[in-house]
């Protein structure tokens, strides 16, 4: 099955957590919270929402942060997405 997002909406999938910490320190899972950094995965057209035009900004394969409690989350063949307005997408992270 495939997500195609519509309008002004993104798909994303999370990015796995560490395990430890940069000092060695092992987190129990409890204890860790998901990261806010994830990979776009598709993106829709963008167009006008709101009564207003909509230009898509992120691309696909892009690495993305997005605000904490954005989206909504989807189970789709096993994988879980989140799928975000593009405004809840904070920032691009670029190597």
């Amino acid at each position: 099955m495939k997500l195609v997002p519509l309008f002004d909406k993104v798909v994303l999938k999370q990015l796995v957590a560490e395990e430890t910490t940069k000092s060695g320190i092992v987190l129990p899972g409890q204890a860790k919270e998901k990261p806010q950094q994830a990979e776009v995965i598709a993106v829709g057209p963008g167009g006008v929402v709101d009564g207003k035009d909509v230009v898509m900004q992120v691309e696909v394969g892009q690495k993305v942060i997005f605000s904490k409690y954005a989206g909504t989350e989807v189970d789709v063949d096993g994988e879980t997405f989140i799928v975000v307005k593009q405004s809840d997408i904070v920032a691009i992270v670029e190597a």
